[in-house]
C-alpha cells in the first residue's frame, strides 16, 4: 500500500470513535503523511457566506474566509481546486455527492499534480466524515452558525434534505431564507425509482405552528410516497394532517416528480406561484402555468382529488420553484424583487457558467440585499436541472 493511500485508510480507521472536534486534527495528521506541511478545514456557514475554520491544536491564519472574495471562496463558488501564486497553499471543494459542504486548504513546499490530487482525495474523504458526524455532533452543527436559530428554524431544519442532491442525469439545489428564523417555508427533493422527487410548502404564518404544519406536511408527504402512494394521493394526506392537528393553518404546495429517464414532470399545485421553465437561456413565458387547485387546510382536497399536470422536458431544461416570499420581497422603497428580477438573476448566473448551487447563492444574495437583509416573508428556491445528456 502507498504511504498516501495508508494515511487515507488510518484516517477512517481512526475516526470511528473520535469526536468531531477532533475532524481537523486527524485530517491535519493524514495530510502530514501525504507530504503536506498542513491542512485546514472550513466549513460553509448556513447563509453560504463565509468558511468556518473547524478548531484544531494549530489553527490557521484565517478563522474565516468570505465566499465572494477569497481564493478558498473561489474553490468553493466554482467547485474547482485553486492554487495560490506562491504555489505553496492549494484550497480544494468538499463535496458530498453534489452538495458543497465547504474546502479544505493544503500546504506544501511544492505542489505537483500528483500531490494536488491527493488533496482531492483526503478532501473527498473528509467530506463524508464531517457529513457522517454532523448528525450527531453539536460541534460541527454549531460551527457553520453564525448567530442563535429560533425554535422553529430548529425545527425545520432538523426535517429539511440537503440543499442539494443530484445524479448523471438530473440536480436539484435549494435555498431557504431567513435561514436563522424561518416560519412556513419547506423544501424536499429525494430520489424515488429512478425519478426525483421535489416539494415546496408554504404554511400561513411565521411562528411555531407555522414551522409544525409545515412538518408535519413533509411528514405525511413523505409516509405516502414511500408507502407507494402518487402524487394525487400525496395532497389529500397532508390536507388530513391539517385539518386534524393544524386547524388554523393553510398551505399552499407544489408536489412534483420529475422522470429523469425520460425527463418527463409531473406536478400539482395548491395555490402556489406558477414554476418557471428556463430552455435555452430563456424563461418560456407562461409554460407551467395550470390552473391552481384550492390551498391546503380546507379539508377539500380529502373527497376532491387535484389536477396533475404534466409536460416533458427537454435535455438543459431548469425548472425553478420558489414561495411567494421571493416575488414579493419589497425594499426600503416600496419596489417588489418580482418574477423579473428572480428569472433575470438566475438566467445571467446560468449565462456566466454558474454551476445549479451557485447560482441559487447568487441569487439570494441578492434577495437579501434588496430587502435589507430584513426579510418580511420566508422565501424558497428550487432550481432543477434535467441533464440526461452528462449520463
Amino acid at each position: 500500500m502507498e504511504p498516501h493511500e495508508r494515511a487515507l485508510s488510518d484516517l477512517v480507521a481512526t475516526a470511528h470513535l473520535a469526536p468531531g472536534r477532533d475532524l481537523a486534527e486527524l485530517v491535519s495528521s493524514a495530510g502530514r503523511q501525504m507530504g503536506l506541511t498542513g491542512t485546514a478545514v472550513y466549513v460553509v456557514d448556513l447563509q453560504q457566506a463565509t468558511l468556518v475554520a473547524l478548531p484544531q491544536p494549530l489553527p490557521p491564519d484565517d478563522p474565516t474566509l468570505d465566499v465572494d472574495s477569497t481564493l478558498g471562496g473561489l474553490a468553493y463558488r466554482m467547485e474547482r481546486t485553486q492554487r495560490s501564486a506562491d504555489g505553496r497553499t492549494v484550497w480544494v471543494t468538499m463535496v458530498d455527492g453534489v452538495e458543497r459542504l465547504g474546502v479544505l486548504q493544503a500546504t506544501a513546499e511544492n505542489f505537483d499534480d500528483e500531490l494536488i490530487g491527493r488533496c482531492e482525495d483526503l478532501a473527498g474523504l473528509a467530506a463524508l466524515l464531517l457529513v457522517s458526524k454532523s448528525t450527531h455532533d453539536d460541534a460541527l452543527v454549531e460551527a457553520g452558525r453564525r448567530r442563535t436559530m429560533t425554535v422553529q428554524a430548529e425545527l425545520l431544519w432538523a426535517f429539511l434534505p440537503p440543499r442539494t442532491i443530484g445524479t448523471s442525469r438530473v440536480t436539484s439545489s435549494a435555498v431557504l431564507e431567513p435561514a436563522y428564523d424561518i416560519g412556513g417555508d419547506a423544501f424536499d427533493h429525494s430520489f424515488v425509482d429512478g425519478a426525483l422527487h421535489l416539494t415546496l410548502l408554504d404554511a400561513m404564518g411565521h411562528d411555531l405552528a407555522s414551522g409544525g404544519a409545515s412538518a408535519a406536511g413533509l411528514a405525511a408527504c413523505r409516509a405516502t410516497r414511500r408507502s407507494g402512494g402518487s402524487l394525487a394521493d400525496v395532497i389529500p394526506a397532508i390536507d388530513q394532517i391539517l385539518n386534524e392537528w393544524f386547524t388554523d393553518r393553510l398551505m399552499t404546495a407544489i408536489i412534483a416528480n420529475l422522470d429523469a429517464e425520460g425527463g418527463t414532470l409531473t406536478w400539482v399545485n395548491c395555490a402556489h406561484p406558477a414554476p418557471l421553465l428556463i430552455r435555452n437561456g430563456r424563461v418560456v413565458p407562461r409554460m407551467l402555468e395550470r390552473p391552481a387547485d384550492l390551498p391546503l387546510g380546507w379539508g377539500f382536497h380529502t373527497t376532491a382529488p387535484p389536477a396533475v399536470h404534466r409536460i416533458r422536458l427537454q435535455p438543459g431544461d431548469r425548472v425553478l420553484l420558489y414561495s411567494d416570499g421571493v416575488t414579493e420581497a419589497r425594499s426600503a422603497a416600496g419596489d417588489l424583487f418580482g418574477e423579473q428580477r428572480l428569472a433575470d438573476t438566475v438566467l445571467r448566473a446560468i449565462a456566466a457558467g454558474d454551476p445549479a448551487p451557485e447560482a441559487l447563492r447568487r441569487l439570494v444574495q441578492k434577495l437579501l440585499h434588496h430587502q435589507d437583509h430584513r426579510l418580511r416573508d420566508d422565501a424558497t428556491i428550487l432550481l432543477i436541472e434535467w441533464h440526461p445528456q452528462r449520463g
